[in-house]
C-alpha cells in the first residue's frame, strides 16, 4: 500500500482545529446558521421554493470501468460488478440550522439537540416535512459544526432533501447526564430521541441513521430498537464486539486508544458552550457532573480496573455483552450499508457485519485502505477511485432508496468492495468471505520458511519475554486511529525495526502470485519457563528491496486460549477464525516448560502478494500497541520468561491462510 506522508504543518492543523472546535458554539442570540451552494446541473431558477414536497429527478452515471491493470497483473477470478456512481442535485440551495432545542427524557434529564432543514434563503428553512438523518454523537455537536465528521449536518444530503438531526447522547457535548458508553441507559435514550423527532412538524416519519466511529454505532444500537420510523442505516467504521474489537483484543487491554478516545470525550464534554448563554445554571452544573462522572463512576473506573484484571472488565462478561452490537444482531431489521478499515480500530468485525446481516436484510460492504481517521476523511480518504464512488454518493443513493422512497437501482451495486493490498486498487464481489475461499495450512520451519509439508523431524525456536514491543510499529499507527501515521517516523509505517527479536518465517509468492482474502489463523505450539505469555503474530509483505508492508496482526494471551469452536470459522475441514470464551472460568495458566497449542486469531484483510515478494509471519511475546496484558492475571505471571516455539510432527506450529485462486496473464 503506497500511504502517503504529510508534513507537520498537517499535523498542527488537525490538532488546533480540534482545540478551535472545543471553544466553537453557535452565536449567542439564536440565529439560524446557513451555507450556500450552486446546485450542480440545475439554474438557481429551477428551485424556487414553493409548499410542496420536493420530488427530486434521480440520473444513474457511470464512473468508469475498475483500473484496467498492466499486462503483468493478475486478474482475480470471482463474480463482481462495476459501480454505478449516483447523482442527483440539489433540490434546495441552503442549509438552515435552527435554534437549539432540548429532548426532555423520562428522567428529566435533557439532551441537547440541532436540526438542520433543507432552504430556498438564508433565514428561512422550506416549508413542509422531510425525510430525516439521525446522528447521534458524543463528541459534542458544537464541535461538529465545524468538523461534521463529529457531529455536524451533512450539508450534501439537506440540499438534497433531508432534515438532519444531530443529538449529544447523555452526559456529552451539552447534554446532561452521566456519560457510560453505550450502555443500557443510553441505549433506552435513543428509542426516545426517535420519538421526538417524529413528533416534529418538519419531520416525515422516514429515518436514516448514520455516522462514523461512535456515531456509527448510535447507528446500528439505534436500528436495533425496531422502530417503525427507522428505514436504513449507514454505519462507519462501527464497532461490533466491545471485547474482541479493541478493548480487550486476545484478553489484552488497549491501553492505547482507549484512554485517550474517553480523555477525548470527557475533555469535549468539558465544554458545554452553547449551554452558557441559554442556561448558566446547567452550564455550572455540567462542568463538576462531568469531573465526578469521569472520575467515579465510568471513565477512571473502567480503565484502572481494565488494566488490573478486574473480573467484570478483564473478561467476557455482561459488561461488553452490552456494549457488544453485534450480539443483536438478528435485530436488525433494516437496510444496512457497512463502511470499514483494513487498519481500522474495528477491523474484525466490519466485514463480519455483512456476514451476519446477509439474507435477512439489503447489506452492502465496502473496506477501503484506512485507518480509524482515515475512514473519517483526515487527510483524505482517496475515493473516488478505481470507478468506486465517494461516501457521500453511497449515502445518498442508499437513503434515497430506502429513507426517500426512490427507485435507484441500489441493488444493482457491488455487494463487497475491498481494497487490495499488493494489487493497491478496489475489487467487487458477492460476498465475505469470498466465495472461492480455501482454507490452506502452512507449516513453520526451523529454517524460517512456510511450506504444505508437515515437518519431518522436531525442533524449536525460542525468545525472551518483554512486555514492550511494538511501541514503533505499525501497530501504533493503527491503535491510535491513525493519528501517529500523520507523523514522518518510518518504523511506524515499516515493521522490522518491531521484528529484530521475533521469530520470523517466510513464504515466497508462486509464479501466479497468492491472493489471501479473509481471517487467519495461527496455531501455535508453545512452552514458556514462565506462567503465562503474550503471542503477538503481524502479518507483512517483504518487499524485493527489504522493506515491509504491514498487512495484518493479531495477539492472544496463552492462558485465554479456550476456543468455542460452535461459534468459529471452519472452512475445507480448517479452523480460520478462532472465537475464544475469554470467560474468567476459562482462564488456564500454563505451568513451566508445558507445552501446549495456541491458537491466535489474526483480523481479516485482502491481499495480494506478487512474485518476487514473499510473505512474512513474525512471532513476538507482546504488542504493547495493541494490548497490554492486564498487571494481575497476566502481565506479571510471564514477566522474566522465555517463550519457546515448537515446531515438529507432533507439534506442528502452522498458519491457515483464507486463499483465492487468481489467475497471472
Amino acid at each position: 500500500m503506497n500511504r502517503k506522508w504529510v508534513n507537520t504543518s498537517l499535523i498542527t492543523a488537525v490538532f488546533v482545529s480540534m482545540v478551535v472546535t472545543g471553544c466553537g458554539g453557535s452565536s449567542s442570540n439564536g440565529s439560524n446558521s446557513v451555507t450556500t451552494e450552486s446546485p450542480a446541473n440545475a439554474a438557481p431558477e429551477e428551485l424556487a421554493p414553493d409548499n410542496s414536497e420536493p420530488s427530486p429527478e434521480m440520473t444513474v452515471m457511470a464512473l468508469g470501468s475498475r483500473t484496467t491493470l498492466a499486462q503483468a497483473q493478475p486478474v482475480i477470478e470471482h463474480e463482481s460488478r462495476n459501480w454505478q456512481s449516483y447523482q442527483r442535485a440539489p433540490t434546495h440551495t441552503h442549509a438552515v440550522t435552527l435554534p437549539a432545542n432540548t429532548i426532555a427524557l423520562r428522567d428529566d434529564t435533557e439532551l441537547f439537540v440541532k436540526v438542520t432543514l433543507p432552504g430556498f434563503s438564508a433565514n428561512e428553512p422550506a416549508q413542509g416535512r422531510f425525510p430525516v438523518v439521525l446522528t447521534q454523537t458524543s463528541y459534542n455537536t458544537s464541535v461538529g459544526q465545524f468538523v461534521p465528521e463529529l457531529g455536524g449536518a451533512n450539508e450534501f444530503l439537506v440540499k438534497r432533501g433531508y432534515a438532519h438531526v444531530v443529538v449529544d447522547v447523555r452526559g456529552t457535548g451539552n447534554s446532561g447526564g452521566n456519560w457510560e458508553a453505550f450502555g443500557e441507559i443510553e441505549q433506552a435514550d435513543y428509542l426516545e430521541v426517535v420519538e421526538w423527532v417524529v413528533d416534529q412538524p418538519w419531520a416525515k416519519d422516514n429515518i436514516g441513521v448514520e455516522g462514523i466511529s461512535y456515531l456509527g454505532i448510535t447507528a446500528i444500537l439505534t436500528s436495533q430498537l425496531n422502530h417503525p420510523a427507522i428505514k436504513a442505516s449507514f454505519p462507519i467504521v462501527p464497532i461490533g464486539d466491545g471485547y474482541r474489537d479493541i478493548v480487550f483484543t486476545g484478553g489484552n487491554v488497549n491501553a492505547t486508544f482507549i484512554p485517550s478516545w474517553m480523555a477525548l470525550v470527557t475533555g469535549l464534554g468539558l465544554l458545554p458552550v452553547e449551554l452558557l448563554p441559554t442556561s448558566p445554571t446547567a452550564f455550572l452544573q455540567a462542568i463538576p457532573e462531568r469531573l465526578t462522572g469521569a472520575v467515579v463512576d465510568f471513565q477512571v473506573p473502567t480503565i484502572l480496573k481494565a488494566l488490573l484484571g478486574a473480573s467484570d472488565t478483564a473478561f467476557d462478561e455482561e459488561f461488553w455483552a452490552v456494549r457488544s452490537p453485534i450480539e443483536k444482531v438478528d435485530s436488525i431489521n433494516v437496510p444496512t450499508f457497512i463502511v470499514g478499515g483494513l487498519f481500522d480500530l474495528f477491523q474484525r468485525s466490519e466485514p463480519l457485519w455483512f456476514e451476519r446481516l446477509s439474507g435477512r436484510v439489503p447489506v452492502k460492504l465496502l473496506i477501503g485502505p484506512w485507518t480509524h481517521i482515515e475512514a473519517a476523511g483526515i487527510p483524505d480518504d482517496g475515493l473516488p477511485r478505481d470507478g468506486v464512488p465517494t461516501l457521500d454518493q453511497m449515502r445518498l443513493q442508499w437513503f434515497d432508496e430506502y429513507v426517500m422512497g426512490l427507485d435507484t437501482d441500489v441493488e444493482q451495486q457491488p455487494n463487497v468492495t475491498q481494497y487490495i493490498l499488493g494489487l493497491e486498487r478496489y475489487e467487487t464481489t458477492s460476498q465475505w468471505p469470498h466465495p472461492d475461499i480455501q482454507a490452506q495450512r502452512y507449516f513453520l520451519g526451523e529454517s524460517g520458511t512456510m511450506t504444505e509439508m508437515l515437518p519431518a523431524s522436531e525442533s524449536e525456536l525460542s525468545t525472551l519475554q518483554q512486555p514492550l514491543n511494538g511501541l514503533c510499529s505499525f501497530s501504533t499507527t493503527q491503535w491510535t486511529a491513525g493519528l501517529t501515521g500523520l507523523l514522518p517516523i518510518p518504523c511506524l509505517e515499516d515493521n522490522r525495526l518491531s521484528e529484530l527479536a521475533a521469530l520470523k518465517f517466510e513464504l515466497d509468492a508462486p509464479a501466479g502470485g497468492l491472493y489471501l482474502n479473509g481471517p487467519i489463523q495461527a496455531d501455535l505450539w508453545v512452552s514458556t519457563t514462565a506462567f503465562d505469555v503474550q503471542l503477538s503474530v503481524r502479518i507483512d509483505l517483504v518487499n524485493p528491496n527489504g522493506t515491509t508492508t504491514p498487512v495484518t496482526n493479531g495477539l492472544l494471551t496463552a492462558s485465554m486460549n479456550s476456543v468455542d469452536e460452535n461459534r468459529s470459522r471452519i472452512i475445507d475441514g480448517e479452523m480460520l477464525q478462532p472465537w475464544h470464551t475469554f470467560r474468567l472460568e476459562d482462564r488456564d495458566p500454563l505451568t513451566p516448560g508445558e507445552i501446549r497449542k495456541v491458537s491466535v486469531e489474526i483480523f481479516p484483510t485482502s491481499v495480494f502478494v506478487e512474485p518476487g515478494q514473499s510473505l512474512r509471519v513474525s512471532i513476538n511475546t507482546s504488542n504493547v500497541a495493541q494490548g497490554l496484558a492486564p498487571v494481575l492475571t497476566s502481565l506479571i505471571p510471564s514477566l522474566l520468561g522465555k517463550m519457546t516455539l515448537h515446531l515438529g510432527p507432533d507439534t506442528p506450529s502452522s498458519l491457515v491462510l483464507p486463499v483465492v485462486p487468481s489467475l497471472g496473464d
